[in-house]
């Protein structure tokens, strides 16, 4: 596959294109907040399931491994599927986990029910692709920004707000709002997505093989892993970490949260634009920077909430920074096959998350929980190092 066919697109962004993409980052925003929220209520998830918090902290390792196993068996699945009946039944599957999710009685049926939003948050890559089916090749970037605005601003507003609500009425609370969010959602989906069956539909399996035999996507997919290592060997422990570096309530650790999201929010759009007029190397090679030196300081603003959210701000904005300049370079690289190719980026993405969050659950039975970002740091510094080698573009 050349570069020459990532930049075939439409010659005009198709009509309502605006309304959809916001639809799609609205549908990401439900997909992060109810993925993530039970990083800020760990502590009372484990005390009503009578298990440890490492333990239900590996409920985002299982997450992690469902998505990254399901997420591109469910797009071959519904490849021959009409854009608009793939979303909405994969959705339905992400929203029938939240469901089991509010409802679980111990950790085994949380477990599963994690599996099945693992295997729903496959709309992600579906909503990617179909974006940058749709989106001329000099606004993919920017569009790319705007639906994965949705995952950031989960930050913002739903992964704080569950941590308000779980810690002040009960963790199944926001679990149960999620899933009639959700089920609104599917709805909004159906009725707006456009009915036609998804480029590259005929074939689903057989770009497979010669995805997986291109060098330069297997440079991509490293990046995107290593550092979402770093990030989830943090973030998977947010709660405890922020509370070790500044002891605060409900209310302090929900706007903690917040200014994380805030930051992943600008970070998310200034990517966007940064890889669009800079180049996705200059984007990247920035952010990681950012990346390691904000974990690495870290720790040492224990005591000082001035010092530490900041520097939380910075690690939220570098990190989400990221996204977009490396949807640009998968684009380029897959041309039709885009849709796939995101499909198993967000595979890898996920792996990088599952195997943060197993380091830092190892790492928080040995250490302070206000010491998780330096074992998040050095990685971070390999993937610089990783991009300074590999990305040319």
């Amino acid at each position: 596959m050349t570069r020459s066919a990532g930049h075939h697109a439409p010659a005009a962004e198709a009509p309502g294109m605006g309304r959809l993409l916001l639809l799609f980052a609205g549908v990401n925003l439900l997909i992060g907040s109810a993925a993530f929220m039970n990083t800020g209520l760990l502590e009372p998830m484990a005390e009503s399931l009578e298990t440890s918090v490492a333990a239900v902290g590996q409920t985002t390792t299982l997450y992690a491994i469902a998505t990254a196993v399901l997420a591109p068996v469910v797009l071959t699945l519904t490849g021959r599927m009409s854009r608009r009946g793939a979303l909405a039944s994969v959705f339905a599957v992400f929203t029938l986990g939240n469901a089991l999710t509010a409802m679980a009685p111990d950790l085994p049926t949380l477990l599963a029910a994690r599996v099945l939003m693992g295997a729903g948050s496959a709309a992600t890559a579906l909503m990617a692709g179909l974006t940058v089916g749709l989106v001329p090749a000099d606004r993919r970037a920017r569009a790319l920004s705007v639906v994965f605005l949705g995952i950031s601003l989960s930050y913002v507003t739903g992964v704080p707000l569950a941590a308000w609500a779980g810690l002040g009425w009960g963790w199944r609370v926001p679990a149960w709002i999620a899933t009639g969010l959700c089920a609104l959602a599917t709805v909004m989906l159906w009725r707006s997505v456009p009915g036609e069956r998804q480029p590259g539909a005929p074939s689903p399996l057989a770009g497979v093989g010669a995805l997986l035999r291109n060098a330069r996507l297997w440079s991509v997919y490293a990046l995107t892993f290593t550092y979402f290592v770093s990030i989830f060997t943090v973030f998977a422990y947010v709660g405890p970490m922020l509370v070790a570096l500044v002891p605060m309530e409900r209310a302090g650790l929900s706007a903690s949260i917040s200014v994380f999201g805030v930051a992943g929010v600008a970070g998310t759009l200034l990517g966007g634009r940064a890889a669009d007029r800079l180049g996705p190397r200059r984007t990247l090679m920035g952010g990681l920077a950012l990346l390691a030196a904000s974990l690495a300081l870290l720790p040492l603003t224990r005591g000082h909430a001035w010092a530490m959210l900041p520097t939380v701000m910075v690690w939220g904005a570098a990190g989400f920074c990221l996204m977009a300049p490396q949807q640009l370079r998968l684009a380029r690289i897959a041309g039709a096959q885009t849709p796939l190719a995101l499909s198993l980026n967000s595979s890898v993405l996920y792996l990088g998350t599952a195997a943060g969050a197993a380091i830092g659950g190892v790492a928080i039975v040995h250490l302070d929980p206000g010491n998780l970002p330096w074992v998040g740091s050095p990685v971070a510094l390999l993937a610089w190092a990783w991009a300074a080698w590999s990305v040319r573009d």
